[in-house]
């Protein structure tokens, strides 16, 4: 038998009904709910996140979602950090943690036991992004091929983002990205985690769903928030305004273009991000999978739960 800390998993594509069926499992087993939404965890940010309101919480206590400003760099090693913290606390209180939400490099991080090389100083990245733009990414790729070959190999010289991480994990750290990849798969898991995910049997029916989603996001206010924010200082840089539905919404509205061009826009990056998520999903064969039919049936989901995490 397992001595890690159990927890729950409820993850899925956009639209499946993770939040409702979370909040039912956690009413059912005295669970209290840790979000692993990337986007979630913005505040003033709720409409295009689809972050759960009071009401939809039904009294269910939920951490990491709207805990942090619009123009914060957050990280997947600060989530882990949280996250952990969070689950901790819930089993300290004797409650059951379950995770749900769509993002799998938070999930899988996080139950892995992966951990992150401490980034260097704000300065040491500037100065090293200063240089990449200065002679080029193919000479940048060359002073990385120097003491990590096998990293260099594995990106394109215009990857920015990656050569400059790789460079500086080792100017902080003295270990290669290599090195540290391999440290960290060989880590046992932090949980014993048993994982759900939710989706529909037919496609149609998964798009039509995230379609219908983007539309009560509309009319429940999406434009003024995302106009809200602008006038409030954050900009298209900010990683939170990168998110499917603000990137689209605020370009649009910045440059005068059409609103309802700029929705289809978003129906159609959402639903390729939901093909993404199940090619991501399917990858874990530990997996158990819940599909609905025409509408997500919750008193099936729910049963699928209880004999399973009992």
């Amino acid at each position: 038998m397992s001595s890690l800390s159990k927890v729950t998993v409820i993850t899925g594509p956009t639209a499946t009904g993770k939040s409702e069926l979370g909040v039912r499992l956690a009413k059912a087993t005295d669970g209290e709910i840790v979000s692993a939404d990337s986007m979630q965890i913005y505040k003033f940010m709720d409409i295009g996140t689809a972050t759960p309101t009071i009401d939809e919480m039904c009294g269910v206590p939920h951490h990491l979602i709207s805990f942090i400003s619009p123009d914060d760099d957050y990280s997947v090693a600060r989530y882990i950090e949280d996250a952990s913290n969070c689950i901790n606390e819930i089993l300290k209180r004797n409650k059951k943690p379950i995770l749900v939400g769509g993002t799998g490099l938070y999930l899988d991080s996080l139950i892995s036991g992966r951990t992150f090389s401490a980034r260097g100083s704000f300065n040491l990245r500037e100065k090293l992004e200063d240089e990449f733009d200065s002679i080029g990414g193919e000479a940048m790729l060359l002073k990385l091929r120097e003491f990590d070959a096998e990293s260099a190999a594995r990106v394109h010289y215009n990857d920015k983002k990656r050569i400059v991480r790789a460079i500086e994990i080792h100017m902080t750290t003295g270990k290669t990205v290599t090195q540290h990849d391999k440290e960290t798969k060989a880590l046992p898991p932090r949980y014993d985690a048993v994982k759900f995910a939710l989706t529909f049997s037919k496609r149609e029916h998964l798009y039509s769903k995230i379609d219908e989603r983007v539309d009560n996001m509309m009319s429940k206010g999406l434009e003024n928030e995302v106009k809200h924010l602008l006038e409030n200082g954050i900009g298209c840089n900010n990683t939170s305004m990168q998110a499917i539905g603000y990137k689209e919404i605020s370009s649009a509205i910045l440059s005068g273009s059409d609103i309802n061009a700029a929705v289809d826009k978003v129906k159609m990056e959402s639903r390729r991000y939901a093909k993404r998520q199940l090619t991501w999903l399917r990858r874990d064969k530990n997996i158990n999978w819940i599909e609905w039919e025409n509408e997500p049936d919750f008193d099936y989901g729910i049963k699928r739960l209880m004999a399973l995490c009992s």
